[in-house]
């Protein structure tokens, strides 16, 4: 009888994911002896009735390590420790239904689960570890902020979108003699806009890490104008917030979902601009989830092959309680808890925020 894994993707969806699946699914159908089920939707596939999972094999998984999403689906609602379920007066409650979710795994054979997700699935795969499930991480978060791994797959498709959006913007800033402002994903590091920020030449970079000032904005935007240059393209993140200021946003009401929503940050910067006395035109750009679908780049499709690969390998060595990590130039194995301990924010004086200061991008302080 075969033995049998089970894997899972949580949260957002990203570049890179079906990659994963496919690296896993062919690297385990290489010993023969087992056999890979997806839950739909993430755990949710197994705690809804009728159980909705789907065998995995070669034949499941061909070619789609150039598609973006996740062919077993995704959610970031609910979970096995806080089911989602109405009472009958209407309102809404969060069940633990993490002890039925393990017996399941075991009435099913389920010998193996690797659970695919950010910072909030590996916390999840943490609390499952601790209740007894033989469970391994493989980490996955297009804001590149986990500590454990030098990066995550997604990352660097999004930095590809949004630098290509930033191409776009120079040349209508330009045009038009207007401030354009990009809004990029990044709500607690901004790893994607200052990436994208001296790949594209953007003259301003706000990032979570560095509160923002408007006069320092307004200083360098004047400077500008002083040699002739009457357009400037500023990129910022969703989580960036002005000195004294707190993020912009509002807490979320969707059911299973309590999540501070991220929403505004441009639009904000916008009006602050506007009255701090800035007369030329100002147009906001929010790419949203555009960074987070789509063609994974050929890095991606790389770093999240050997991420798959590697996830087995684990399953196979019984390597319960842990997480996939890439540290260059080798794929490692670091403890869950030491995974979601520590998150990896843009360090004021590392080499990138050198160079972007190196090449005149203002950061707001």
């Amino acid at each position: 009888m075969k033995k049998r894994v089970l894997l899972a993707t949580g949260g957002g969806d990203c570049p890179g994911l079906n990659a994963v699946i496919r690296g896993f699914v062919k690297r385990a159908h290489q010993e023969r002896e087992w056999e890979v089920l997806g839950s739909i939707q993430s755990f949710n596939g197994l705690l809804e009735e009728p159980t909705n999972i789907r065998v995995l094999d070669p034949k499941t998984v061909s070619g789609i390590h150039v598609r973006g999403g996740t062919i077993i689906g995704t959610t970031n609602k609910g979970g096995p420790f806080a089911w989602p379920v109405r009472g009958v007066d209407g309102t809404w409650e969060a069940v633990d239904r993490s002890d039925e979710m393990i017996r399941k795994c075991r009435l099913m054979g389920i010998d193996a689960v690797v659970n695919i997700g950010g910072d909030g699935s590996q916390r999840i795969s943490q609390k499952l570890f601790e209740k007894g499930l033989p469970v391994i991480g493989v980490p996955k978060t297009i804001d590149n902020d986990l500590e454990a791994t030098d990066y995550t797959f997604g990352f660097h498709t999004a930095v590809q979108i949004a630098t290509d959006a930033l191409d776009k913007l120079v040349t209508t800033a330009e045009s038009h003699n207007r401030i354009l402002i990009m809004e990029v994903m990044g709500r607690d590091a901004g790893w994607i806009a200052l990436n994208a920020s001296i790949a594209g030449g953007a003259e301003v970079c706000l990032i979570p890490e560095i509160p923002y000032s408007t006069k320092s904005i307004m200083n360098c935007l004047e400077e500008r104008f002083q040699r002739g240059k009457y357009f400037a393209v500023i990129v910022i993140s969703e989580g960036a917030k002005p000195v004294d200021g707190a993020v912009s946003g509002f807490a979320g009401n969707e059911v299973g979902y309590e999540n501070f929503r991220l929403v505004g940050a441009a639009a904000r910067l916008s009006a602050e601009l506007k009255a701090a006395g800035l007369e030329l035109d100002i147009r906001e750009t929010v790419l949203g989830h555009v960074q987070r679908g789509g063609t994974p780049v050929a890095y991606d499709r790389i770093l999240a092959a050997q991420f798959g690969v590697k996830a087995f390998e684990m399953v196979r060595n019984g390597e319960w309680g842990y997480m996939v990590a890439y540290r260059h130039p080798h794929m490692v194995a670091v403890p869950l808890s030491e995974a979601i301990n520590r998150m990896k924010f843009v360090d004021g004086d590392c080499n990138l925020i050198r160079t972007a200061r190196g090449i005149n991008i203002c950061l707001g302080d």
